[in-house]
């Protein structure tokens, strides 16, 4: 184990540094699964999921990718146990409060999107800390999507342009896709060019519907809690064996 971190602390000579994605999105799922796998309680495997995240997140650092989104919590989780949702919230304060100065010193710049007004209040406040502390860090963009739902970001994004319009602030012939854009919780940050879902789901479960118009995706079998440099090694490179043509035909 050792030597292959040792292996991959640098870019993989069979990946072309010029045609890597600039920003690289994750569907973290299978925690549960792998802890059950394990013959250990579901809490287990998001503990392990976090370990996962984090070194990722120092992989794409190592590697040269300048940003990371992971799908932490969506609108939809809350339909789970009570105790693994208290659960997860706290876990993610914890987080926060034992990372955070570590992530100062990398230079990572956090952010969190999602309706962040119905978190736990002392989440919250370490979200805001943590959002506060980073802002002016610029080695990677490091965004995390919190009770985040698609569909909820675009109603909300609409909502906000039809009061502008009400308002008089906005002309209906104001709105394109730019504008739209900057009305969304992703606002300023460049859309996914790599989308990674682990364990062998194939749907985008509302995460960054908008946003993920022209990403290229990539699913795996591997659960989350087992998704090392090596997997991520082999979707990177399953990336750069697509053409991406953005609509237009090969030459």
């Amino acid at each position: 184990m050792t030597q292959s971190l040792i292996t991959y602390s640098q870019l993989p000579l069979d990946l072309d540094r010029d045609r890597l994605p600039h920003h690289v999105a994750v569907i973290m799922d299978g925690n549960g699964r792998w802890a059950k796998h394990q013959g250990l309680p579901r809490i287990k495997g998001h503990q392990k999921g976090v370990d996962v995240l984090k070194d990722l997140l120092r992989c794409c650092q190592d590697w040269g990718i300048s940003a990371l989104t992971a799908y932490a919590f969506s609108t939809e989780n809350w339909k789970r146990p009570q105790f693994e949702v208290d659960f997860l919230m706290g876990l993610f304060e914890r987080v926060l409060q034992r990372e955070l100065a570590e992530m100062i010193a990398e230079n990572v710049r956090i952010r969190f999107v999602g309706n962040l007004d119905t978190l736990p209040q002392s989440l919250q406040d370490e979200i805001s800390r943590s959002m506060d502390s980073t802002k002016d860090n610029s080695t990677i963009e490091f965004t995390v999507a919190t009770n985040y739902g698609g569909q909820q970001e675009i109603v909300q994004a609409t909502r906000s342009i039809a009061q502008k319009v009400k308002e008089g602030i906005l002309e209906p012939e104001d709105i394109d896709e730019k504008l739209f854009e900057n009305h969304l919780y992703t606002a300023g940050l460049v859309p996914p060019d790599l989308l990674i879902r682990t364990s062998g789901e194939m749907r985008l479960s509302n995460f960054l519907l908008w946003q993920m118009a022209y990403a290229e995706i990539y699913v795996t079998k591997t659960l989350w809690p087992d998704f090392d440099r090596r997997e991520f090694h082999k979707a990177l490179s399953s990336y750069q064996q697509r053409e991406r043509r953005f609509g237009k035909i090969s030459k």
